[in-house]
């Protein structure tokens, strides 16, 4: 009976990512069932919608979204499952880059955003702001919880500080770094830990390059001495080894999002597993920061 209760007590919320799906339950704890609408394993962009989909919108009372167009099947899943949960955009509450990026028209091209780049979680200091959004949204829906929900972020931000502390200085050696990346998933992450993205295998987000831009990237990777490539796990491994083999450069794969690899297990985790892996490849390469870089 006790077990039912507290069952019943619990607030069903749904992500649309799980790197949000874990910033709810880091906040709501056991007050929260929250579950991810997508697989981090797949295309995260995907403009289709699957029953589970329909099925946890219409139950939930709470939405936590990316925004920035990052969810073009969202709209569908909602009418489907005829639901009106609160819906909480938190790419409000968080400095968007790219955001001059002109309106796109719809098409067949789901990897181009039309209001800034939406890879904001990947700057762990954006945790803070869109767990405090997260919190409010909670609390306005259980106000008498509104206390364990303020000591559950506290204690989530304990954490983030502690691992804000070992990322940056493990990546203090490599600051001024130029990265090549693969897909533009990485401008956030570069920004708060003093890295420079020097160019995108991808000239078109989402869209293979043509052998003339691959060229100049070659060229210029070779000119400029860019000896790092950040891929993602199974983009385009072929291209990418191609790419390595004719600049001498390494490939640093990083994870995107929370469960996209089995040691990406948490937020927290996420950052530890990419911090780690990319300055074993920037180690490794004999990358160094000029002294003048700013910090």
């Amino acid at each position: 009976m006790i077990a039912a209760v507290l069952v019943a007590a619990t607030l069903s919320v749904a992500a649309t990512t799980t790197d949000l799906r874990d910033l709810v339950a880091a906040v709501g704890g056991d007050r929260v069932r929250v579950e991810s609408l997508t697989d981090p394993r797949q295309e995260p962009h995907a403009r289709g919608i699957v029953p589970r989909q329909v099925t946890l919108l219409a139950s939930v009372a709470l939405l936590v979204r990316v925004g920035l167009d990052h969810e073009p099947w969202l709209p569908r899943a909602l009418a489907a499952a005829g639901a009106a949960p609160q819906d909480v955009d938190v790419s409000r509450v968080v400095a968007v880059l790219e955001p001059d990026v002109p309106r796109l028209a719809a098409d067949a091209r789901p990897h181009l955003h039309a209001f800034g780049n939406p890879h904001y979680w990947l700057d762990p200091e954006n945790a803070r702001p869109i767990t405090a959004r997260i919190l409010d949204a909670l609390a306005t829906i259980r106000p008498a919880d509104r206390a364990v929900f303020e000591a559950n972020r506290a204690r989530f931000l304990a954490r983030l500080d502690a691992g804000l502390t070992r990322w940056r200085a493990r990546l203090a050696p490599f600051a001024g770094a130029r990265l090549v990346v693969v897909h533009d998933t990485w401008p956030y992450f570069a920004r708060r830990f003093g890295l420079a993205i020097a160019g995108a295998v991808e000239e078109t987000p989402g869209v293979p390059p043509s052998p003339a831009h691959l060229g100049r990237l070659i060229e210029r990777m070779r000119s400029a001495g860019v000896r790092t490539i950040v891929a993602e796990p199974g983009a385009a491994p072929a291209l990418v080894r191609r790419l390595a083999d004719a600049t001498g450069a390494r490939v640093a794969t990083l994870v995107p999002s929370v469960g996209a690899e089995p040691a990406a297990t948490d937020y927290i985790a996420l950052f530890d597993l990419n911090v780690e892996r990319l300055a074993g490849v920037l180690g490794a390469v004999g990358v160094g920061a000029p002294a003048s870089v700013p910090r």
